[in-house]
């Protein structure tokens, strides 16, 4: 794959223009399975090894319609980087992708960037629904697509967060049914944060930095907690007052992970608490 040092963005619109006077002036007739993809797709989520990572805002995917067996285009966005590709209409239900170029921009969410680049080439599978499109690759990994105006990532700051799972490593679990709705917490533009750790309250400064959130020391409530939300504020306590935490909010929710991958994910209530 050839790389471009930051090419300008225009150059995404400039091909896709491009690509789509050469696909639609070549004079061929009849119905074009490409024309179903035509047009710009919002990447929702990558599934890698049974693991699903979540897009950024960014990330894109425009098809220039093409007949079968002849080769269009795609533009894009990988997340941070913009893209583009040949690509050639198998059948009505697949597809092959050769990557093109690339910008070469330092980019803050690497593991999704890459994972979208090694994903989106070769032989991929097309299963479409109303709105919405998933790719296919041949070991079962998938690149989920939609139409559909993406739900705008919701602030850190001034929303209140109610945790509903928590993380370990790359796995996700969800909280017992006696926890759920119970641990919710809001950081405050003075740098203060606030709420519940599932039965007691508490209080503390935090930190914001780039994609960071520090916790100060908590300051609680002193009621005895039992059960599964007594086992819910104690993993809350320790990883709040485990140091840095990186965050990440895709929509509604937000992801809070340490270094040593323990985390909760957490969803954006529509008011502060």
């Amino acid at each position: 794959m050839r790389t471009l040092p930051l090419v300008p963005a225009a150059l995404v619109a400039v091909l896709a223009l491009s690509a789509t006077a050469t696909a639609c002036g070549d004079g061929a007739g009849g119905t074009d399975p490409g024309r179903a993809l035509a047009g710009p797709w919002s990447v929702r989520s990558l599934t890698v090894d049974g693991k699903t990572l979540a897009a950024p805002a960014a990330a894109q995917v425009t098809f220039a319609p093409a007949r079968t067996g002849h080769e269009g285009r795609a533009t894009g966005n990988y997340g941070c980087n913009g893209f583009t590709a040949a690509v050639v209409f198998d059948t009505g239900s697949t597809l092959t992708v050769k990557p093109g170029d690339v910008t070469d921009t330092a980019c803050a969410d690497l593991p999704f960037e890459t994972a979208f680049a090694q994903l989106f080439q070769g032989r991929l599978t097309v299963r479409e629904e109303p709105q919405d499109v998933t790719l296919k690759t041949a070991g079962g990994d998938t690149i989920s697509m939609s139409t559909r105006p993406r739900t705008p990532d919701a602030p850190l700051v001034d929303t209140s967060w109610t945790v509903d799972s928590l993380l370990d490593g790359g796995t996700a679990s969800s909280l017992p049914a006696a926890a759920r709705g119970k641990a919710r917490f809001t950081v405050a533009a003075d740098g203060s944060a606030s709420g519940s750790l599932g039965c007691n309250r508490f209080n503390a400064r935090a930190t914001v930095e780039g994609d960071s959130l520090t916790f100060g020391p908590l300051t609680t409530t002193r009621m005895a907690c039992e059960g599964a939300v007594g086992d819910l504020e104690r993993t809350l306590t320790g990883l709040f007052g485990s140091g840095p935490l990186r965050w990440k909010i895709n929509g509604d929710a937000l992801g809070l992970t340490a270094a040593g991958g323990k985390g909760l994910t957490a969803a954006a209530a529509t008011a502060v608490e």
